[in-house]
């Protein structure tokens, strides 16, 4: 695992990069839960799925959002985290060579821009959403869903909890 500092749309974004293991492997990108909650790259899930994707012979990149520890900018609600997604994205698959899948994942409010981000990035081919804010966020926006991927909250999570899920996710269902 490689550290890496990524210029950013607002400045230097700190990150942590495993390479794809042969050229074509696929790739994937990992966010963190809410800055203001204390979200960050060293989260336990987070690192969690970094791993996993790892294992799973994926180059992976995990990163702190704008104003996370050594990431430059400031929290902007979602909008300036999302284009930081973006970016990140693009500097991702502009490391490697001809990835064959794209995934994203990510973790409560990172979970949150995974969505979008996937409902803007055509080549994204699967995502995990881990915890999505349901009751902060709508979901609506994700109709219809142009990948495959998995919305998965525990039982006992106090923020995500699972009728939350199921109420945004019937908007989307036809």
């Amino acid at each position: 695992m490689s550290e890496l500092i990524i210029p950013g749309p607002a400045g230097r974004l700190e990150a942590r990069y495993t390479e794809p293991p042969y050229p074509g492997a696929p790739l994937a990108l990992i966010l963190h839960a809410h800055p203001q909650a204390g979200g960050t790259m060293q989260d336990p899930v987070t690192i969690t799925l970094y791993k996993m994707f790892e294992r799973h012979g994926f180059g992976v990149l995990r990163y702190n959002s704008r104003g996370v520890k050594r990431s430059q900018g400031q929290f902007d609600a979602g909008v300036g985290e999302l284009s930081d997604a973006a970016f990140v994205l693009d500097y991702l698959e502009g490391m490697a060579q001809s990835p064959r899948y794209v995934w994203v994942a990510g973790y409560s409010f990172g979970a949150w821009v995974t969505l979008q981000l996937l409902m803007r990035r055509p080549e994204i081919d699967g995502f995990l959403a881990l915890s999505p804010p349901a009751n902060h966020y709508d979901l609506s926006f994700l109709a219809p869903c142009p990948a495959s991927g998995l919305i998965l909250c525990g039982d006992q999570d106090a923020i995500c909890k699972p009728e939350d899920i199921e109420r945004a996710l019937t908007k989307v269902r036809v």
